[in-house]
């Protein structure tokens, strides 16, 4: 795993230079299988299909998750980003306001799972998949 495509690939995305689709395409590149975004902890997590992982510490503070899960406002959320009207850092705080605390992106599966503080969650399929 080269570790230091990520951490570009991590701050392409917090400087607005990267979208969803460039991201997973150079994360696949690298061999990755999935990634954990931890708002609370402001790190991810990366994971290849043969168990290696690799954390990233997130060199921008979140905001704390809103105590309750609006799946519908997580939903909005995500289609502001995917109409390109929102960059990461707005979608990132949208669903941070709309109580998700953390999302797990299956690169292979293509989707992404988003979850609330007590164990909510909404699935959201990469478009086009299903």
């Amino acid at each position: 795993m080269n570790t230091n495509k990520i951490k570009e690939t991590i701050n392409l995305t917090l400087e607005g230079k990267m979208t969803f689709p460039l991201v997973v395409g150079t994360l696949i590149g690298e061999g990755v299988e999935s990634y954990h975004v931890d708002y609370v902890r402001s790190e991810n997590t990366y994971y290849l299909p043969n168990g290696e992982s690799h954390r990233e510490a997130i060199p921008h503070k979140f905001s704390n998750p809103a105590k309750e899960f609006s799946m519908d406002k997580v939903k909005a959320t995500i289609k502001k980003i995917q109409a390109g009207e929102i960059n990461y850092n707005t979608f990132s705080e949208e669903i941070i306001q709309a109580g998700c605390c953390f999302y797990i992106a299956y690169l292979s599966g293509r989707r992404v799972i988003y979850f609330g503080r007590e164990g909510e969650f909404h699935i959201e399929h990469f478009p086009g998949a299903k």
